[in-house]
């Protein structure tokens, strides 16, 4: 569980991040969890853009990306979702 210092640290580091990973109409697959999880384990934190043309829950898909990536949630504005998960090779120090 990342603390609200940790989550504003998190934000202020993916400001600038664009979404790597779009989830439309056909929802979340595995390969698309495999494509998060990938980019998670480089990069830490990353940000995901939800299409208007999806028509599932928002909150279900959250929560199902969260649940099965074991990641933390940051930020979620607009159709853009933020997550962290700490890696083997940590890039990001929160312990500032």
């Amino acid at each position: 569980m990342i603390t609200p210092k940790q989550r504003a640290k998190l934000k202020k580091i993916s400001h600038g991040y664009k979404p790597l990973v779009n989830i439309g109409k056909g929802g979340i697959s595995e390969n698309t969890l495999k494509q998060i999880d990938d980019t998670l384990n480089k990069r830490e934190v990353m940000k995901i853009k939800i299409l208007n043309n999806n028509l599932d829950d928002r909150d279900m898909l959250i929560d199902e990306i969260l649940t099965k990536l074991d990641c933390e949630f940051v930020r979620y504005m607009g159709n853009i979702l933020t997550i962290y998960r700490e890696s083997e090779n940590k890039v990001i120090d929160l312990d500032d």
